[in-house]
């Protein structure tokens, strides 16, 4: 039994003296330990990972803002080429109304030109007004007084549009006005009180190139452009 409680108590000291040891060694903090990877630190989502290669950081490329800038402007460059004066101009329209897009505004005008053309020629004073600015709409509506008053008949029929560009677009203030040329096919006949023929052919199609140029306050929540000005390229 003695030698039993002597061997016990030799192991005994044996495993106290390597506990020790174990604990200076890895129980001991110096002060140059990095702390644990949490990865939901931005601490550490900004760092990463240690790397393998002397503890340099391996940081993934990040997307560079004019890449996000260029992307914006992925419609306008479609339709105008980068680096044209067209193409700037329509990228500046872009940053002053973000929800500008070249298609979607030629496809609008195109219906606001065909609505115009025939509310003129039909006398339509009310959807005029909704579609002009105050100095267009005096102009139309004083050439409507006129022709009434000679008694004269304006018979049209609106056979399409053949081409509509954008050429030219500016921001004068927190104004955004875009200039499109026009070509469209029209029937038109003015007669006179007594019924005859006075302007324009009833039996012919005619080609009309026209310089439109509409605009919209770029603050205003209304989406709608008016037109504020019209030339005649026949």
């Amino acid at each position: 039994m003695g030698s039993f409680d002597f061997i016990t108590f030799f192991f005994l000291i044996a495993a106290v003296v390597i506990f020790l040891q174990l604990r200076s060694v890895l129980g001991r903090r110096t002060g140059s330990e990095r702390p644990p990877f949490d990865p939901y630190s931005p601490r550490d989502i900004a760092q990463g990972p240690e790397a393998k290669d002397g503890g340099k950081v391996v940081q993934l490329p990040r997307r560079e803002r004019s890449e996000e800038d260029e992307s914006r402007y992925a419609a306008i460059d479609s339709y105008a080429k980068p680096g044209t004066p067209l193409n700037g101009q329509l990228r500046a329209m872009n940053e002053a109304d973000p929800e500008f897009e070249p298609g979607e505004f030629l496809n609008g005008a195109k219906m606001a030109y065909e609505m115009i053309v025939m509310a003129f020629a039909d006398g339509d004073r009310k959807t005029l007004k909704g579609l002009l600015s105050r100095e267009v709409y005096e102009g139309f509506e004083a050439a409507i007084a006129e022709r009434e008053a000679k008694g004269e008949v304006v018979k049209s029929t609106f056979v399409g549009i053949e081409k509509a560009d954008i050429v030219h677009a500016e921001q004068k203030g927190s104004e955004a006005n875009v200039t499109v040329r026009i070509i469209s096919q029209l029937i038109s006949a003015t007669y006179d009180k007594q019924g005859k023929l006075i302007d324009g052919d009833a039996d012919s199609v005619a080609e009309v190139n026209d310089l439109w140029t509409f605009a919209r306050d770029v603050r205003s929540r209304d989406p709608n452009w008016k037109l504020i000005a019209t030339e005649s390229e026949n």
